[in-house]
């Protein structure tokens, strides 16, 4: 008797269950993490990022960084596991800055080792419970081994060049860091009461190099006086408007107005122009003198502001009009009737003054003290682009060095702390969650394993050295990247923030938890819709002719036996591929039971499975 599966997916939908699933995870976090983890560390590679149209050709824009956060929200992915692990990345980059790649990577390396776990026969669950009580023990040692030098405050800015130094070791500034460290300090201490990032403006102008970069006070507005505008001006009342100083309805809306006579339109003229002076008046009566509105002010407004002696400023951009607000601490106006109680904004001067070949408007004193600027010199947009998102990453680094002065060692000193904290918690735990236990501590060492790896260095043997001295007390011990060796790592003066460290170990591991309770997965392809429609249709007629349907079974079952028995008895060929050989031998059970559907299914898979066999066998060729 044949029976019918009920259609309850959307047509053009695939759903994947239990091994496949699972499988499917972990290839893609795996995958993710393979992709960022060669930009890890102060030697770590760029990666140039080309966008497709949507005819698939190349565009003329590129982006060159080696920031993780950028990488992963410029690519594309379809895999649930992926996506997690791309919004743990932006998660820490909105948070703390800086450990947006150390995150992915320290996520994917505990999949990958729970996948071992996993082909072991150990329950997810079991290694959920590990990873939980690792991640305890880690986040104990790391607590233990930070410390905070705040007792002077010479001394406290010293750690957090440290750490801007550290932050910037891995970005396109390295070679500058001294200099954008100082920047970046000094710019994060004018605003310490106010830890708002919207206060420090970065403005890019291409010329000079990097190093002409500087900090300039106050904030900077992209944008010019008016003319016959007086160019500086003190004591500055400042209203911000976003409205049309333009009412005439005929204009907007493009009304037809029939008149008799020259007389008539010069009517309507004037009419207009007696609304905008009242509109010009209300302004006016609030006690401002600047006007700055981010659409056009017309020449009538603007001659009737300059006989007030009125400075004005028109088509200002909205982010940077957003940001001269909160620095003026004003609000941004729509309507200016008389008695409202707008709230205007204050500085101490306003001026105009050149960088390269522009000019810009500088708003001195602000009411927000410490609203500052750091101008950005450099030879192109590409490295204008690629300094902004380091120097970025440094101010919220520092910012939340602020909110906690807690810092702890880098240079992989403090995953080798977690990773020996870790073990020690695995040899007293019995049964099979000391395994688990293991698996994290194993992680933990991958990242400085990468990042010797990224520096072209011998990870193994450095790596090695770093647990030895560790487990003889040497608390100190971390990666010294100019010589290649292990040093010490407090002498080195490499320092990364308490919150940001903890934030990472934190986000990886709920985001492996997140991971491990995924048991299908169904996505929706527009492009393949009408492919996927033929293959249900394939599949809805197999279950009306079994004997077609075990006949096509056939060819299948000698393919899934043939995979089977050769990863079975070759031994380098089991230990290079074991996902595929787990695969073959679950499809070669399967293919055992005379389903009709199912066999509809394997051929499917079939057809997938011979053009990974065709892959295979040029990688055996090359092994």
């Amino acid at each position: 008797m044949n029976t019918v599966i009920p259609d309850v997916l959307k047509q053009g939908a695939q759903e994947d269950k239990g091994e496949i699933a699972r499988l499917q995870y972990f290839v893609g976090a795996i995958a993710v993490g393979d992709l960022v983890k060669s930009t890890l560390g102060p030697r770590g590679l760029d990666k140039i990022l080309t966008p497709l149209n949507i005819e698939g050709a190349r565009s003329h824009q590129h982006t060159v960084t080696n920031d993780g956060a950028t990488i992963l929200k410029s690519v594309w992915l379809d895999n649930p596991v992926s996506k997690i692990l791309v919004d743990v990345s932006m998660q820490q980059d909105n948070k703390c800055g800086d450990g947006t790649t150390g995150v992915v990577v320290l996520a994917s390396e505990m999949l990958r080792n729970a996948e071992t776990l996993i082909e072991n026969k150990i329950h997810p669950q079991i290694i959920c419970d590990g990873y939980r009580m690792a991640l305890k023990i880690a986040r104990e040692s790391l607590l233990k081994s930070c410390f905070s030098h705040d007792v002077t405050s010479e001394i406290f800015k010293e750690d957090m060049l440290k750490i801007a130094k550290t932050t910037l070791s891995s970005k396109l500034l390295t070679h500058e860091k001294d200099h954008f460290a100082q920047l970046a300090v000094n710019a994060i201490l004018r605003i310490k009461n106010n830890l708002n990032l919207d206060l420090i403006q970065i403005i890019k102008k291409t010329g000079g190099t990097i190093k002409n970069s500087y900090l300039e006070d106050g904030f900077i507005l992209e944008k010019r006086i008016g003319i016959n505008q007086p160019k500086c001006l003190t004591k500055c009342k400042i209203m911000i408007a976003n409205t049309p100083m333009d009412t005439d309805k005929i204009k907007i809306y493009g009304t037809k107005v029939n008149v008799n006579s020259f007389e008539d339109i010069e009517d309507l003229e004037n009419e207009e122009k007696m609304k905008m002076k009242k509109k010009v008046e209300n302004i006016i009566s609030h006690g401002c003198n600047v006007f700055i509105n981010r659409q056009l002010i017309y020449n009538y407004p603007e001659q009737i502001f300059r006989e007030n002696d009125i400075m004005t400023i028109e088509h200002s951009d909205f982010d940077g009009m957003e940001r001269l607000a909160n620095c003026l601490d004003a609000e941004i106006a729509s309507t200016f009737e008389k008695e409202l109680n707008i709230k205007l904004g204050y500085c101490e001067k306003i001026d105009e003054v050149i960088i390269g070949e522009d000019k810009l408007i500088r708003f001195s004193g602000c009411k927000k003290n410490g609203a500052c600027t750091i101008i950005l010199r450099g030879a192109s947009t590409h490295i204008l682009d690629e300094s902004e998102r380091s120097l970025h990453d440094a101010l919220a680094v520092l910012a939340e060095t602020l909110k906690d002065n807690r810092v702890v060692l880098g240079a992989g000193c403090s995953e080798m702390i977690m990773s020996n904290a870790v073990d020690n918690l695995a040899r007293t735990v019995e049964g099979k969650r000391s395994l688990a236990i293991e698996a994290y501590a194993k992680a933990l060492r991958q990242i400085p394993t990468y990042i010797l790896d990224n520096g072209g260095f011998d990870s193994s043997e450095i790596v090695s050295k770093m647990r030895a001295q560790h487990t003889k007390g040497n608390t100190y011990a971390g990666i010294d990247i100019v010589n290649g060796d292990v040093g010490n790592v407090m002498e080195l003066g490499i320092y990364e923030s308490y919150n940001a460290k903890l934030s990472q170990i934190t986000s990886a591991t709920e985001a492996r938890s997140a991971a491990r309770s995924a048991e299908r997965s169904a996505e929706r392809s527009e492009e393949r819709s009408e492919e996927r429609s033929a293959e249900r249709s394939e599949e809805r007629s197999a279950e009306h002719a079994s004997s077609e349907a075990c006949a096509v079974r056939l060819p299948f079952f000698h393919f899934s036996t043939f995979l089977f028995f050769h990863f079975s008895i070759s031994p380098l060929f089991y230990f290079s591929i074991f996902p595929f050989f787990h695969f073959s031998t679950f499809l070669f059970f399967h293919s055992l039971h005379f389903s009709p559907v199912r066999a509809c299914t394997l051929e499917i898979a079939y057809k997938q499975m011979t053009h990974l066999a065709s892959e295979l066998a040029v990688k055996c060729v090359v092994m």
